[in-house]
């Protein structure tokens, strides 16, 4: 860093630092033995605070406790839906052999969705954005109807995205999750970005299953949770002991779970409040990008003061003549920590998969910005951030035309 001040974090989307009262209780649990799944008094008790922690986030995310399934985090919460769910359902029909997931994923869909295509014969189609990064629900019909004329029928799963982690683009949800229902298929989302930011409520929206994480909202990271309904046919992915319905075994992580179970309800109960602060934030950062560098560009769905299509929490911006890990170094020198796209993809210098699908040229996705704000964000790390972002563009765009030079000449 360029002074002794803190670092200007703009990387919420990646973690977020975790809150006072989740460490306090966490350590609290710590000093505690006692194995859940035990049936002397240690082992009682331990299991009691696992379960008064399923309550607390099925209250807050609109769930019954039955339906909170623990796992380490939102990696293995998709994997265990996309998983669980392919297996379950090719099982009772071969015809099903399709998987649905948005262009747009995260890689751990993406990913999980390939690793069956390549292992168990599934086939995957992309369901394709337009270009505000926004899946409609004629978008989703269509690629439902693509290959069985008007029933659906080899479709073993649709997983689409609440809010996309790199460009912060929010998913008509509830109305996707009744389109595939339309054709009695299970309708899975990835909610990581999305709980603490906008309103989620697992039964009003309709889906099937929901994954959740803890460290993108001020909890721990090694903990996660997939909603799922009682009826939604998942089947294991690991065995062992049995736990969590017998979706997902292994000892549960208490002292995590209790951190989760701090972080998550109080992240839900402040985000009216929370949303309108960062949004005027996202805003500042938006607008002063645009006006500081002449020809960069805003990506994804995005109107001032609006948080019904964009995460109040999420500014990512294309900048010209740029290489993002080039601006990212110089930002980071000089205070100032964010991110080219998702975390998980951080040093593969390829442009990103959802810049890409937007409809932009490889040339500009090269560009990319993510800044993410969080609980501890201020108007001064947006003053901050803008200060030192013309000398660093500058450099950056210098350092390009000069390998543009070097590769003509």
């Amino acid at each position: 860093m360029t002074d002794e001040r803190r670092c200007v974090y703009l990387d919420h989307g990646a973690t977020t630092p975790v809150l006072p009262e989740v460490i306090e209780a966490m350590a609290a649990e710590l000093s505690h033995v006692g194995n859940p799944s035990s049936l002397h008094g240690p082992g009682r008790a331990a299991r009691g605070r696992v379960e008064e922690a399923r309550e607390k986030l099925a209250d807050a995310l609109g769930a019954t406790a039955s339906e909170i399934v623990f796992t380490s985090g939102g990696t293995e919460s998709d994997n265990l839906a996309i998983t669980g769910m392919f297996r379950h359902r090719h099982r009772q029909d071969p015809r099903r052999r399709r998987v649905l997931v948005g262009a747009i994923e995260h890689s751990a869909v993406l990913d999980t969705a390939e690793a069956l295509a390549e292992h168990e014969d599934a086939q995957v189609t992309l369901v394709r954005c337009d270009s505000a990064g926004i899946i409609t629900p004629d978008a989703l019909r269509e690629a439902l109807l693509a290959t069985c004329g008007d029933n659906a029928d080899d479709v073993a799963l649709v997983s689409i995205m609440w809010v996309n982690n790199e460009v912060g683009v929010v998913q008509p949800i509830a109305e996707l999750a009744a389109v595939a229902h339309e054709y009695a298929v299970p309708f899975h989302t990835d909610a990581v970005q999305a709980v603490g930011q906008v309103p989620v409520d697992f039964a009003a929206s309709g889906v099937d299953a929901m994954s959740v994480s803890g460290h993108k909202l001020g909890g721990p990271a090694g903990v996660g949770a997939l909603l799922a309904r009682r009826d939604a046919p998942i089947a294991p992915i690991s065995f062992g002991g049995g736990q969590e319905r017998s979706l997902r075994s292994g000892t549960l992580a208490t002292h995590l779970i209790i951190g989760l179970a701090q972080a998550l309800p109080a992240a839900v109960q402040r985000q009216p409040e929370q949303a309108a602060r960062l949004l005027g934030l996202r805003d500042a950062l938006i607008t002063g990008v645009l006006e500081q560098v002449p020809g960069s560009q805003v990506t994804g769905a995005w109107d001032r003061g609006d948080m019904q299509r964009r995460s109040p929490a999420n500014a990512h911006v294309l900048l010209p003549q740029c290489q993002g890990d080039s601006l990212l170094f110089l930002l980071d020198a000089a205070g100032i920590a964010c991110s080219t796209g998702s975390a998980c993809h951080a040093g593969v210098p390829r442009p990103s998969h959802v810049v890409l699908a937007l409809g932009h040229p490889e040339q500009e996705a090269q560009g990319a910005l993510r800044l993410t704000l969080g609980h501890d964000s201020t108007p001064e790390d947006v003053e901050r951030f803008m200060a030192a972002l013309p000398e660093c563009v500058e450099r950056a765009q210098r350092a390009y035309r000069a390998a543009a030079a070097r590769k003509v000449g």
